[in-house]
C-alpha cells in the first residue's frame, strides 16, 4: 500500500510544482512614476506580466491586476536597463587568469572567435551589475585587437549561456585604437597604416572566398574557414562591424573603411565624435558613446562629458556603454555612466534612452526589449528614487517575468 500512495503522491507534487512556477510568471508592479520609454512617464501606474511577457501598462484606474497575481510596489519603474557593450561575462568579478576570457593576443584578426563560447552564466559580476537594474547586456570580446571576436546579446539570468542568449552572433568586434597597435619591435600591427592595411587584406580575401564558394565547382570549392565565414557574414549585411575608435582620425578611417566595403558599421567609443558629427550623421551610423566616466589620458585625452549631447543634438542615434576596464572589475556601472550624460546637455528621458529604448533599437532588439509595451519581454527595473541619483536604490528586477531582486541594491 505505501507504494502506492508514494506514486499516487507524485503527480500531486509535479502539479504544486507547475503552479508555483505559473505563480512566478504572474506578477504587476505599481510605480508612482513609470517611464515606458514608448510615450509620456504614467503617474500612479501599473503593468502586468504574464508568462514572460507583458499583458497590460497603464494607469492604476485603467488597469485590472487579475487575482493571485504579486504585486512589487516602486518610487519609480523603468524597462529593464540595456548596457549596449560590455565584456561582463567573459570578464568575471575576480581578475584572475581563468576568469578572463574577454581578449585572445595570440593574432590580431580573430572573428572567428566565439563570445557564446567564453561566457560565464554564473559569473558573480552579472549579478553585480543586475542589482542595479540592467537586464540586458551586449557583451563579448574586448577591443585590444585589431579584430578580437565575435559578441552577443544576453540576459543577465540563466544557468547556461543556452538560457540567457537573446542573439547569438551581435557583431563582430573590431579595434581601430592605440588599444590594437603593438609596441614591442617586430609586432604587428605596429602603426595605423598597418592596421587599414592588415583588415582591407582580410576583408578581400574574405570576399574572395564568397566568390569561390558561389562559383567553384564541388570538388574545388575552398576548405572551411571559420575567420572567412565570419567576415562573408560582415560582407553580406547579416552581421554589422562594431568599430572601436576614439580619435577622429580613427573615426574617418572607420567609416572610409565600412563605406569601401559596403558594410554595416556601429562606431564605438567615439571619444572625439563630436569633431565629425556631419560626417558620422551623413553615414547613417549609430554611436555606442564611451562612459563618460573614462579617464581622460592617451587617446581619451580630448574627451567630454558632453559627447553624448552633442551626438544627439547632431540626429545621430546613440546608446550607452559601461565599457571594458583593464582593472577591477573590469566594468563600469552603465546606470551611472547615463546619470552624467543627463547632467550634461541630455534631458533626464534622452539619457534614459540610452540604456533602455535607443540601445535596444541599435542592438536590433526592440521588438523584445527597451520599452514597457504590451508583448514585450516581461524585463523591468524598479527603484526607490530618482534612478540617476546616486543614494537611490534599485528594489527589484524582473526579468521574463521572473522576479529576480527584490531587495534594495
Amino acid at each position: 500500500m505505501l507504494p502506492t500512495l508514494r506514486y499516487i503522491r507524485l503527480p500531486a507534487l509535479l502539479l504544486t510544482l507547475v503552479v508555483a512556477q505559473r505563480a512566478v510568471a504572474q506578477v504587476a508592479v505599481r510605480g508612482d512614476v513609470i517611464h515606458t520609454m514608448a510615450g509620456p512617464p504614467i503617474r500612479n501606474g501599473v503593468v502586468v506580466i504574464q508568462d514572460g511577457k507583458i499583458i497590460a501598462v497603464g494607469p492604476a484606474d485603467t488597469v485590472t491586476i487579475p487575482s493571485g497575481f504579486r504585486v512589487l510596489q516602486a518610487k519609480v519603474v523603468t524597462p529593464g536597463l540595456i548596457d549596449a557593450h560590455s565584456t561582463v561575462g567573459l570578464s568575471g568579478i575576480l581578475n584572475q587568469k581563468q576568469d578572463q576570457d574577454q581578449l585572445e593576443r595570440s593574432a590580431p584578426i580573430q572573428p572567428e572567435l566565439r563570445a557564446i563560447d567564453a561566457y560565464n552564466a554564473h559569473d558573480k559580476l552579472i549579478t553585480w551589475v543586475r542589482n542595479f537594474g540592467i537586464t540586458t547586456l551586449h557583451t563579448g570580446h574586448a577591443p585590444g585587437e585589431l579584430i578580437s571576436g565575435q559578441t552577443c546579446i544576453v540576459k543577465t539570468t540563466g544557468n547556461t549561456i543556452e538560457a540567457a542568449v537573446v542573439v547569438e552572433t551581435a557583431m563582430i568586434a573590431a579595434t581601430l585604437s592605440e588599444r590594437a597597435r603593438k609596441t614591442e619591435k617586430g609586432k604587428s600591427p605596429g602603426t595605423r597604416g598597418k592596421m587599414m592595411a592588415l583588415l582591407r587584406a582580410k576583408f578581400i580575401k574574405a570576399r574572395e572566398y564568397k566568390k569561390k564558394l558561389a562559383t567553384a565547382k564541388e570538388d574545388k570549392k575552398p576548405a572551411r574557414d571559420l575567420a572567412l565565414e565570419a567576415l562573408v557574414r560582415v560582407l553580406d549585411g547579416e552581421l554589422p562591424i562594431l568599430i572601436t575608435a576614439h580619435r577622429a582620425q580613427d573615426i574617418a578611417s572607420a567609416l572610409r573603411f565600412a563605406e569601401e566595403f559596403g558594410l554595416r558599421l556601429i562606431l564605438d567609443g567615439a571619444a572625439e565624435g563630436y569633431m565629425l558629427t556631419d560626417r558620422i550623421k551623413a553615414a547613417g551610423v549609430p554611436v555606442i558613446v564611451h562612459p563618460p566616466m573614462v579617464r581622460a589620458y592617451g587617446e581619451m585625452k580630448n574627451m567630454t562629458f558632453e559627447n553624448a549631447a552633442r551626438l544627439h543634438a547632431a540626429g545621430i542615434e546613440i546608446a550607452m556603454q559601461s565599457g571594458y576596464e583593464s582593472y577591477v572589475p573590469k566594468t563600469r556601472v552603465v546606470l551611472f555612466e547615463a546619470a552624467q550624460t543627463a547632467a550634461n546637455g541630455l534631458t533626464f528621458e534622452q539619457a534614459l534612452a540610452t540604456i533602455t529604448s535607443g540601445a535596444a533599437k541599435i542592438l536590433g532588439i526592440d521588438d523584445r526589449v527597451g520599452t514597457l509595451e504590451v508583448g514585450k519581454d516581461g524585463d523591468v527595473a524598479l527603484y526607490d528614487g530618482d534612478p540617476f541619483e546616486y543614494t537611490s536604490h534599485c528594489v527589484g528586477v524582473i526579468i521574463n517575468g521572473e522576479v529576480v531582486s527584490d531587495e534594495p541594491h
